[in-house]
This record gives C-alpha cells, structure tokens and sequence, in this order.
C-alpha cells in the first residue's frame, strides 16, 4: 500500500499520509465542499437578518471562515495534518445544521463522498504501479 504509517480505522485514515490518486480526490471534494459551506453561511446569515434571531454578521463571517479552512485542508492534503483536517471539516459542516437545518444533507452528502474517496482513492493507489 501507498500509505504511510498513521493512524486508520480500517480503510479510513485519520492521520496520515495519502498516496497520490487519494489525495487528490479528497481535495477535490473539499474544494466543492467549501463552495456549499459558502452558500450555506449566506443563507445563515440572511435568515438571521430577517428573523432578528440571531447574530447574523457572526454567521456569515464563521461560515466563510469554515470554507476558507476547506480550501486549505484542501491544499493541505499531501500533508499528515490534511486529512485531519478533513475529517474536522466533515464534523464542522453537521454542526452547522444547529443554524441551516439543510447542512445536514450537505453534510451526509459530502462526508458519503468524503469517505468513498478514502477508500476507493486508498485501492487504486494500492493497486497502481510504484
């Protein structure tokens, strides 16, 4: 395997190096994914102008926030720490349907293709050529 030693559940690497074809594929879901964490804060953040219920500038200014830290888990991907991240990420977005009910979708979604990557990206690096 391609993997270096870290620490995994099973197929699942928590911390660690990826082999190539992995790495790059959950970087590509973390970069559509901070797209949606985008939107997600805009729609948080006029809810809660709207209703007065909350404090709409924080949600927005935490939501961008979150998707910032997706493109750098994202870019951070080669290293260790990245996919650490990523699992941080993935948690990160099903606490954000406690303000969007619908992050939770976004959140089941994303972490569904999250985790195919991981082992799907973790057999074909496998089974590719050294």
């Amino acid at each position: 395997m391609s993997r270096a030693a870290g620490l995994s559940i099973g197929p699942l690497v928590v911390y660690g190096r990826l082999g190539k074809f992995t790495w790059r594929m959950c970087a590509l879901v973390l970069a559509a994914q901070s797209i949606l964490v985008f939107f997600g804060a805009l729609v948080a953040r006029a809810v809660a102008a709207a209703d007065a219920s909350g404090p709409a500038a924080a949600y927005l200014i935490v939501g961008s926030a979150v998707a910032l830290l997706c493109l750098a888990a994202a870019g951070l991907m080669r290293s260790p720490a990245g996919v650490t991240l990523g699992w941080l990420i993935q948690l990160s977005c099903f606490a954000a349907a406690v303000v969007v009910p619908m992050m939770a979708l976004v959140g089941l979604i994303f972490t569904a293709l999250w985790v195919g990557s991981l082992v799907q990206g973790g057999r074909i690096d496998a089974a590719a050529p050294q």
